[in-house]
């Protein structure tokens, strides 16, 4: 039976991309070679950030992300007055009023073993004090978007155990919204795909998952649903909302209103429980920006404020007025899952890397994984190799990691793919520095990312059609003397080694280590 579910499995797999199926013996080979991470063990490991930042006064929730045999329990020492631990489910929620550091030690144990990690509580003015890992809706769904599938979206990313691993978003895209009304005038769900944005909301909190949501603060979105503002005192009120106007790069389609509801939205959105905004127009202009970072800061709550999009690329010239008033920032344009996009995207960052410090990040797009396909989903078009490539790079990048795929249509190779957590520790890395390039040469290219333990996160990367060997020198990464080499991806330690680490790597791949004494 266990050999029938691997065969399946691997044709699930390479039917992907090669859209063949062989001999047994070749279609297992095949697997063993494209899933390169070990299965977590039964001991319990402690994984995700290693820091939590809240403003003082807002409502706090944090989840202790945990691999391990359950059940497990859980135990703090050091939480402060005003904050509560749930031992069973490893949740602590309450309130800090005042601005403080806070020093904890994390405890996780089961009936295998036990795991302790250090962990830090910064109560001040800045919150996501590492990048945002979640998913969002319109890479799978598109303009498709309803609260069913939301919530289906959710209960998948529970059962495949992603929270384990650090990920808590659950982010609605464009096409949720509805007509404005309510308490404050401000926009409201769409009655034909959403019961209550309140009940979803209280729903993803209660299994440990936070909610993420969609705007403009042009008069209509890009899908053509109600924008943030409007040309008259009362906002949008007719029956056109869900006319979906075409979006033509040569022509942006909607302008800021004269009346901004921006105030109004920020209440509502603080009322149903949000914990996260992406704001979405071109180009992002600072005035906007500034009000809606005020309004969203006065509910009291911390929302995670993500600008998007940056085409026509002007953000560059703003960058500095804007970077202190939002969490992250769109880089690009929109990615989609072809190797071009993809590479063209994620090896053009170095312009940005002063920018992205912890609470404010450069956002090369979401992570096109699994099944996607903008409301009609299909497995990615990037080949295993150039999918390492992917997370790889927006892991030493320090960039929000958003998955776009249909959750409930995870395969094993995706799976391991995004649970690493070895690689989600670069991510997630306390300095939040991004990787720069320091080789570059005939497609061949060597990334260096500073950790804040002192050790170094190291990318090869071989963008040519032929597989190639690539060489990290000491001298180009800022390290002297032995130095031990680990493969983050197999999770095993390689070599020790005194000059350099080179490595065969393959067509449109990477190897991705990390270097310490």
């Amino acid at each position: 039976m266990k050999y029938k579910l691997v065969i399946g499995l691997a044709f699930t797999l390479l039917s992907a991309t090669t859209n063949t199926f062989s001999q047994s013996v070749i279609v297992k080979d095949s697997l063993q070679a494209l899933i390169l991470t070990p299965a977590p063990a039964d001991k319990p490991r402690i994984n995700g950030a290693m820091v939590f930042g809240v403003r003082p006064g807002s409502p706090f929730m944090y989840n202790i992300h945990a691999t391990g045999k359950r059940p497990m329990k859980y135990s703090v020492k050091g939480l402060p007055k005003g904050l509560n631990l749930d031992a069973n489910t490893g949740q602590i929620t309450g309130k800090l009023v005042s601005k403080a550091n806070y020093s904890l030690v994390i405890k996780a144990e089961n009936a295998v073993g036990s795991a302790v990690r250090n962990f830090k509580i910064i109560v001040g003015d800045e919150i996501a004090l590492t990048p945002p890992m979640g998913w969002n809706s319109w890479n799978c769904w598109g303009v498709e978007v309803s609260q069913d599938k939301a919530m289906r979206s959710a209960r998948a990313f529970i059962n495949a155990y992603l929270n384990e691993h650090g990920w808590e978003y659950i982010n609605l895209d464009d096409a949720w919204q509805g007509l404005r009304g309510g308490q404050y005038n401000a926009i409201q769900p769409d009655p034909k795909k959403f019961t209550s944005l309140k009940v979803y909301c209280d729903s993803l909190h209660l299994m440990g998952l936070k909610a993420g949501i969609y705007s403009s603060p042009w008069t209509k979105t890009y899908g053509g649903r109600v924008g943030g503002s409007a040309n008259n005192i009362d906002g949008i009120k007719d029956s056109t909302f869900n006319i979906k106007i075409g979006f033509s790069k040569k022509k942006l389609p909607y302008d800021t209103g004269k009346y901004s509801f921006a105030v109004q939205d920020a209440k509502q959105w603080a009322d149903w429980g949000i914990d996260y905004l992406k704001y979405d127009w071109a180009p992002i202009e600072t005035v906007s920006v500034i009000e809606m970072a005020d309004a969203l800061n006065a509910t009291g709550r911390d929302i995670v404020f993500s600008l998007s999009n940056n085409y026509p690329p002007t953000l560059i010239n703003n960058i500095k007025e804007v970077a202190p008033h939002a969490q992250s920032w769109r880089t690009t344009g929109d990615i989609n899952d072809s190797w071009k996009s993809m590479s063209s995207i994620g090896f053009n960052q170095d312009k940005w890397a002063d920018y992205s410090t912890p609470g404010h990040y450069n956002d090369p797009d979401m992570l096109v994984v699994g099944h996607v396909g903008w409301g009609r989903p299909h497995p990615t078009k990037l080949t295993p190799d150039e999918q390492y490539t992917h997370i790889s790079l927006w892991s030493l990048l320090s960039a929000p990691l958003l998955l776009g795929c249909d959750l409930e249509k995870l395969d094993a190779f995706t799976l391991n793919l995004i649970t690493n957590d070895e690689v989600i520790d670069i991510d997630q890395d306390a300095l939040c520095k991004p990787a720069t390039k320091v080789y570059s040469k005939d497609s061949l290219d060597v990334l260096v990312k500073q950790l804040a333990d002192g050790s170094k996160a190291v990318g090869l990367f071989n963008r040519s059609s032929n597989k190639a060997t690539i060489t990290a020198n000491w001298k180009d990464i800022g390290l002297t003397g032995k130095q031990t080499v680990r493969d983050v991806w197999r999770q095993k330690d390689l070599v020790i080694a005194t000059e350099k680490f080179e490595a065969e790597v393959a067509a449109h791949g990477v190897v991705l280590v990390r270097i310490s004494k």
